[in-house]
């Protein structure tokens, strides 16, 4: 098979490798497309340090079952699914507590060096960790389905209600889940915030209500926009300045949800959160349950999901649009790779 290959910072193309085979409890999935993730371009650049040199990463992925090992029941060959890229043991507390993303123990496909994940044409996965989607909805949302997961564990870690006032912080792809994921949680008075002026018209479309953070005071926006201060924050930057705004646009008592990763350690307005009594709450990944409640809302078709994909690439332009993402030379918001070629805008099957 074909599979984009990391082979150290700013280096990765196209290489041959076996195909995979399954074995027993494990399905074989013939790759349809599968979306570069931010935590993807950190890797790329060296910047993360949590990829390595040979490995094949992806994990916001859709395909078909090609293939089931003994023992497997309940898959069918040919039917259209995701994959939930979080492996966990199935035994630990965290488990049991169903909370899989806080597995000791669990790896994580895309993450784990030695697991050949979804930038491939070919990927073997535990049959567990398969979720099959309807075949009416467009093959491509399928890929959404990981990244949506994550706004969505992020709106539930906060408590999130129809009687909330909700600020989302960045309209990257994972503040567009959070979002969406609040939409569909009942929220009806959202606002996000969002330096950059192609991204603010997507949340626009998307039905948030989009504030520039850089021009004038950013509480004052978004207490405007409201009808008063926030009370739930979904912080999808991560980072001092995002953390630093979550505290001012919110109200005494308000949950501040961290869900960004953009560094590893951040200054806090200590005060501002003790004194005011807010409560900051961090989210991680999202459970198998988040997964599937997801996968099942993305097959209805969902019509906000159309605006979500703006790029397109084959395996052989894989690697440019790594580039470009990470240089910042491209305007795109979420690219998708297809291992056999896009087709025209993947809209229908």
């Amino acid at each position: 098979m074909r599979a984009l290959v990391f082979d150290g910072p700013w280096q990765i193309g196209t290489q041959q490798r076996e195909d995979p085979v399954p074995a027993a409890g494990e399905a074989l999935i013939e790759v349809h497309a599968t979306g570069i993730c931010g935590s993807d371009i950190h890797g790329f650049t060296g910047e993360n340090g949590r990829r390595h040199p040979g490995q094949v990463m992806g994990h916001e992925t859709v395909g078909r079952v090609a293939q089931v090992g003994a023992g497997v029941t309940g898959l069918r060959p040919g039917a259209t699914v995701t994959v939930n890229p979080v492996i966990a043991c199935g035994e630990c507390p965290a488990c049991r507590a169903h909370a899989e993303q806080s597995c000791p123990r669990r790896r994580v496909i895309g993450v784990t060096p030695d697991l050949v994940s979804a930038f491939a044409e070919l990927l073997v996965v535990p049959a567990g960790n398969v979720v099959e989607l309807p075949e009416s909805m467009p093959t491509e949302y399928g890929a959404l389905v990981e990244p949506l997961a994550v706004g969505f564990h992020a709106a539930v870690r906060g408590q999130c209600s129809d009687t909330d006032r909700l600020l989302v912080i960045g309209g990257g792809p994972i503040g567009q889940a959070c979002a969406l994921a609040a939409q569909r949680l009942g929220v009806g008075r959202l606002v996000v915030t969002e330096p950059h002026p192609r991204r603010r018209d997507l949340v626009g479309a998307l039905g948030a209500h989009a504030v520039d953070p850089s021009t004038g005071d950013v509480a004052e926006a978004v207490t405007s926009a409201l009808g008063g201060p926030a009370t739930l924050v979904l912080d999808a930057v991560g980072a001092t300045g995002s953390v630093e705004d979550a505290v001012r646009c919110s109200s005494f008592g308000a949950r501040v949800v961290l869900v960004g990763m953009n560094a590893p350690r951040i200054d806090l307005a200590a005060y501002a959160v003790s004194t005011e009594e807010r409560s900051l709450i961090g989210s991680f990944c999202y459970s198998a349950d988040d997964f599937r409640q997801t996968a099942q809302w993305v097959g209805t078709s969902p019509p906000q999901l159309a605006h979500l994909v703006d790029g397109r690439v084959d395996l052989d332009a894989a690697g440019g649009a790594f580039t470009d993402l990470a240089r910042g030379d491209s305007q795109a918001s979420k690219i998708l790779v297809f291992p056999g070629g896009p087709a025209n805008k993947e809209q229908s099957r």
